[in-house]
């Protein structure tokens, strides 16, 4: 069956289309966000001395290791031809409320297992919207980032929720030797999601999904049980980077994550996932991340001015995006 060849394609990028023109764009296209990457740190190598210090390049996986998570669960939803907007304010809704379930109980694992149920239960409601609802993903993932948004105003009176013992800043400000724990959550966290996505049939299953949505239910997958699955792993995903913030900055505020939901689509497209679906990998999502990370920590060694920074990344996010339009079009051509 044709949906059965495209799972197995969606999986390692293959083009599915066209001559030699085709195969060495999508060839270099796979290639892409690895070479990104080392001439971006070679460019930032050479322009500041203080890049390749240990100490940097340890405090840019620092810094990326909440953006990967989220984008991890983000790679997900795009690989069924979804959206998430709101990740940034489940996490800014999940951290107050785990920060004020700690407050009342003292307890750090009733706080954490809140995140991971908090989390889950708002991509639920994502996933029911698009899956059940039939409300395209863009509009109803825009309705619950700007609800979640307005429940952690609501809940904390526009108030940061501050100080916290060392046993919940663990999740984001511990090390082991000399790795902080944020970095190896999130590795470990992609090894999770490298496993699903290409050793188990929910990882065949996504993929056929966002391949042809229809071919896959004819084929027998449920596919709205699959689409209300994938927003819930993202929702479980940002609770539990929630976690991974407020234990990093000792504190949480309803306007934390503002954004993040553009620095992790990004990292997924860069990484070479298609928007449209059924294409990518969570590797090159992983590298995605890495290199917006990059990015950042460049511009900010260089003093490059925060305004300016956006302009670069929306112009990288742009460039991503072509990128992906035209490897559609070969793939179809």
């Amino acid at each position: 069956m044709k949906a059965e060849k495209q799972v197995g394609m969606g999986k390692s990028d293959v083009v599915t289309g066209g001559g030699a023109s085709s195969r060495l764009f999508e060839f270099t296209k796979q290639l892409g966000p690895t070479f990104a990457l080392i001439v971006l740190c070679v460019i930032a190598g050479i322009l500041s001395p203080v890049f390749f210090t240990m100490s940097n390049l340890m405090n840019i996986v620092l810094q990326v290791s909440v953006i990967a998570v989220i984008a991890a669960g983000m790679t997900f939803v795009i690989l069924t031809g979804g959206i998430d907007l709101s990740v940034g304010s489940i996490l800014g809704l999940t951290g107050v409320l785990l920060a004020g379930i700690f407050k009342a109980t003292g307890s750090v694992f009733l706080a954490a297992a809140a995140s991971l149920v908090i989390g889950g239960c708002l991509g639920l409601v994502n996933g029911i919207l698009v899956s059940y609802g039939n409300v395209p993903p863009f509009c109803a993932t825009l309705g619950v980032m700007a609800m979640a948004r307005g429940l952690a105003f609501v809940y904390t009176k526009g108030s940061p929720i501050s100080s916290f013992p060392r046993q919940l800043r663990f999740f984001g400000s511990a090390y082991i030797g000399a790795v902080p724990v944020p970095v190896i959550e999130a590795v470990l966290i992609f090894i999770v999601a490298w496993y699903i996505l290409t050793k188990t049939p929910l990882g065949r299953s996504i993929y056929a999904l966002g391949s042809n949505e229809q071919a896959a239910r004819l084929s027998g997958i449920r596919t709205d049980f699959y689409k209300v699955l994938v927003y819930v792993i993202s929702g479980v995903l940002t609770g539990f980077s929630a976690l991974m913030f407020v234990g990093r900055i000792n504190s949480a505020h309803p306007l934390a994550g503002q954004g993040y939901e553009l620095d992790a689509i990004a990292a997924v497209v860069i990484g070479g996932t298609s928007l449209s679906g059924g294409q990518g990998t969570i590797g090159g999502t992983f590298l995605g991340a890495l290199i917006m990370g990059v990015i950042r920590n460049a511009l900010n060694l260089l003093n490059v001015d925060a305004y300016w920074q956006q302009v670069v990344i929306g112009a990288v996010i742009i460039a991503a995006v072509l990128m992906d339009r035209r490897s559609k079009k070969q793939r179809t051509a």
